[in-house]
């Protein structure tokens, strides 16, 4: 991943994340926070969801990942906020 998620994203995390989330361990996870406090460069602390293929929440989970690791599936939505 080229930047650092941010709520709303979906996102693979697999083995080039953490080898924790190797083989039938990688999930998808729906973003809801990630941690500000600092970290081992490249490295966050992200909470959020496990999604179901359907993309329905299925555990929430906090997890500490390479953000290069990454892989973005689905961008978090636009904001739909007009400006008048």
């Amino acid at each position: 991943m080229t930047r650092a998620p941010v709520a709303g994203d979906v996102i693979g995390v697999g083995p080039a994340a953490s080898i924790q989330f190797g083989g039938r361990r990688s999930l998808r996870f729906r973003v809801i926070a990630v941690d500000s406090r600092p970290t081992y460069y490249g490295f966050a602390w992200i909470t959020g969801y496990v999604v179901d293929r359907h993309g329905a929440a299925e555990d929430k989970r906090e997890i500490y990942v390479q953000v290069a690791g990454l892989v973005l599936l689905r961008p978090a939505p636009r904001s739909r906020r007009r400006i008048t």
